[in-house]
């Protein structure tokens, strides 16, 4: 599965380095692209620099697959305007699955890449609104810090990051007056009990380990009102 158009596909996104889903991603883009394509991976958890620096010395045309699941239209509107500041802008092309992964993440990925009706041009992209929901403190009551750490990565951290946001925005509770305001964050500790989800302004520590720990806290936390001691996290 690697007959595109292009001269090169770059994958890029967080946590594509280290961590279970790296480990995944890799093994399964190995599998339909071979091995030259672990190249073509880059991992933006600490920034885009180094996605900026691969694309000026890859060979033109080039397809950039936006892996980032937090993406949205904005995001990759924002993407493909800095892509077009680079060098020879109008052979550069970009493409996102938006946020919206499966099991068989690479697959989809590649599938994309062969899709060239969903590929979008780095020139002329329309301009950004001057004022967007990313430059504004979102409304909410509490802050929910699920852990992203090493660890607790490793423990199913990021299906979790997805499913507590589907379960709050269908409660109602998701970044709105009164509601939650979630965000992914490095190990927080203990790494041992994670994944780890810690709430504020209570301060109050959880474990949270599965869709079903999720709906109930949800439910019982934050729908409710209640306390959930069979999921918080005791000082030792």
């Amino acid at each position: 599965m690697n007959a595109t158009p292009y001269a090169r596909v770059l994958f890029a996104g967080p946590d594509l380095a280290e961590g279970s889903f790296a480990e995944l991603f890799r093994r399964q883009l190995l599998a339909l692209r071979g091995e030259a394509a672990l190249a073509d991976i880059v991992d933006t958890s600490a920034g885009h620099d180094q996605l900026w620096q691969r694309v000026q010395a890859s060979p033109r045309p080039l397809l950039v697959i936006d892996l980032e699941p937090q993406s949205s239209s904005q995001h990759l509107d924002w993407l493909r305007s800095e892509l077009g500041r680079l060098d020879a802008p109008e052979q550069v092309f970009a493409a996102s699955l938006l946020g919206q992964f499966d099991a068989d993440p690479a697959g989809a990925a590649c599938t994309l890449a062969e899709r060239r009706e969903l590929h979008l041009a780095c020139v002329d992209v329309p301009a950004l609104p001057e004022s967007h929901s990313w430059s504004c403190i979102p409304p909410h009551a509490r802050r929910l810090l699920l852990c992203n750490g090493p660890r607790c990565t490793r423990r199913g951290a990021l299906p979790l990051w997805k499913k507590l946001r589907e379960t709050l925005k269908a409660a109602g509770k998701l970044e709105c007056e009164g509601g939650v305001h979630i965000t992914r964050t490095q190990c927080q500790f203990p790494c041992d009990e994670g994944p780890t989800a810690s709430l504020y302004p209570e301060g109050e520590w959880y474990r949270i380990r599965d869709e079903e720990e999720v709906l109930r806290w949800v439910q019982e936390r934050i729908v409710e009102g209640q306390q959930v001691p069979g999921l918080l996290m005791r000082s030792q």
